[in-house]
């Protein structure tokens, strides 16, 4: 297979480094970027110094902004004794667009993963104390997913909060079956959730 010249080799490189795109992949997406017109990649270029230069986190919650503090944690008409806890940004963001939640919000940083190395250590649970702490918090939701590290962190999250400030309530999102579901396609570890917090009707 003939070699990649240096400097194609270098952005392919970089571009593999990411989430989600592996060399073949980096490899389209840089050939890609050599197709386009001089200007637009020029501007792409720009953007990424930008997003590094312009953008920031929220030193309140975690989230990503480009002042500090954030909008959403600048607002005064948040409901500050509400916490809603999120993995990471994105997680945060698409609850904002939903547009139910007028509370106030912590980026952990991640889930708990001892195989990859992710420890209570890692994540901003500092920060989630200092909260609990000052702030008159009277419910912390948790909004982290349904996976077995999202399982994991919330219930290291909750037994730290049974264990040290009882007087907060400890609540989730409600987990099982969606709007228009038959029960004969569903899985059974989404059935197991439903069935566990079912509701009285």
């Amino acid at each position: 297979m003939q070699e990649l010249p240096q400097t194609l080799r270098a952005v392919v490189d970089q571009l593999a480094g990411l989430p989600g795109l592996g060399p073949k992949s980096a490899l389209r997406l840089a050939l890609t970027l050599l197709k386009w017109p001089k200007q637009r990649t020029m501007n792409l270029g720009r953007s990424i110094l930008e997003l590094r230069d312009k953008l920031c986190l929220c030193s309140n919650c975690g989230g990503i902004a480009d002042e500090d503090p954030c909008t959403i944690c600048a607002d005064p008409g948040r409901r500050s004794e509400y916490l809603c806890l999120v993995a990471e940004w994105d997680s945060m963001l698409v609850m904002e667009q939903s547009g139910m939640y007028r509370g106030m919000y912590l980026v952990l940083g991640g889930l708990l993963s001892p195989l990859d190395g992710i420890n209570p250590e890692q994540l901003e649970m500092e920060r989630l104390r200092a909260k609990l702490r000052d702030n008159g918090i009277q419910e912390v939701i948790l909004a982290l997913g349904t996976t077995a590290e999202s399982e994991s962190t919330a219930s290291y999250i909750k037994n730290i909060l049974e264990r040290d400030y009882p007087s907060i309530q400890v609540t989730r999102l409600a987990q099982g079956i969606p709007l228009g579901m038959d029960l004969k396609f569903m899985d059974k570890e989404t059935l197991r959730q439903s069935f566990t917090y079912r509701q009285k009707f």
